[in-house]
């Protein structure tokens, strides 16, 4: 355990608390007082890090069971030799893993730790957000069958997970598709000759992934208030009966607001009177993948270029199906 991990882990706890207590210390009973402004920034980037912090937690500590506890000839012999089917079962582990998006990250890392390549771990992180039952349930809740958004959304998320993993599988050193820090790290856990026991792994991995993952969160959560704070939500219910704008104005709104995949439908469900069902799939589709709050998060593991083309490929396919939906809906 390095001591700079227990320093990040901490400043990455310190801040969640303070955005908390700074928001319950200016709220209307408080003894301190915000501008309006801010006082919005601090709750909505609260009610982010409320929602997204118990899934970071999940996730982790799925994470760990997976690296430390589970074997892992378990888990590959429950895997096709072939490169597509593989790629296309990890995309359904999400269906034994009901995470958010934000606990998806830590399970992703610690697939590729435990010997799964770069392009299957992507397959994973993109598709489970929305292939889980959860999230599938409360779509259903929130929809139902109408218009085929619940059933475009799987297949989006099912689509746009195994078109990436097959991208990349094309690449000549998937490695490079990590950050220096993260590839770093995997070659020094492959080279280590130490044999800790596996409760020392746990702690060891406990705090690694939050010193990572923690401080990502709150940043992330911040930078989510405070465009929402400058972006008047009322400009983009105004372009929703157009069938392109009314799709960029939800891509838009999907990256702003960085909503859990697990009440996204919820959400954006007082949009589908004023807003077409194509744009509703596209936000449904594109938001658990691509939003500021899970950009912070992928950063830890992922280059800046991998993350680019990975949220232009998605952005892509995401308003295509969006367009499809609203010209046969």
């Amino acid at each position: 355990m390095r001591p700079r991990h227990v320093v990040w882990m901490l400043a990455g706890i310190a801040g969640l608390v303070g955005v908390v207590a700074l928001r319950h210390l200016t709220a209307a009973d408080g003894p301190w007082d915000l501008p309006n402004a801010g006082q919005d920034l601090l709750t909505l980037a609260t009610s982010v890090l409320v929602e997204s912090l118990p899934f970071i937690v999940l996730g982790i500590t799925l994470s760990i069971i997976v690296q430390v506890w589970v074997p892992q000839a378990w888990l590959m012999q429950w895997l096709p030799r072939n490169a597509v089917g593989r790629r296309a079962i990890i995309s359904m582990f999400g269906m034994f893993l009901p995470v958010c998006e934000c606990g998806n990250v830590p399970l992703a890392r610690g697939l590729v730790r435990r010997g799964f390549s770069v392009p299957e771990s992507m397959t994973f992180l993109i598709a489970a957000p929305i292939l889980n039952p959860v999230v599938i349930i409360t779509t259903h809740q929130a929809f139902g069958f109408d218009d085929g958004i619940l059933v475009a959304r799987l297949l989006g998320g099912f689509l746009i997970a195994n078109l990436i993993g097959w991208l990349y599988a094309k690449h000549p050193e998937p490695e490079t598709l990590l950050t220096a820090r993260f590839a770093e790290q995997c070659r020094i856990d492959d080279e280590s000759h130490e044999h800790p026991t596996k409760w020392q792994q746990t702690l060891d991995l406990f705090v690694r992934e939050t010193s990572i993952l923690m401080p990502a969160l709150v940043i992330g959560a911040l930078v989510a208030g405070g465009i929402q704070v400058i972006v008047p939500r009322e400009i983009l219910v105004a372009l929703g009966s157009d069938p392109l704008w009314s799709i960029v104005a939800m891509m838009v709104l999907a990256f702003i607001i960085s909503v859990c995949s697990s009440v996204d439908a919820f959400f954006i469900l007082p949009f589908a009177a004023t807003f077409l069902p194509g744009s509703i799939v596209t936000f449904l589709v594109f938001g658990p993948i691509i939003d500021i709050k899970m950009l912070a998060l992928m950063r830890t593991t992922y280059s800046t270029q991998t993350l680019i083309q990975i949220t232009t490929v998605v952005g892509l396919v995401a308003a295509a199906l969006g367009l499809m939906v609203n010209y046969v809906a």
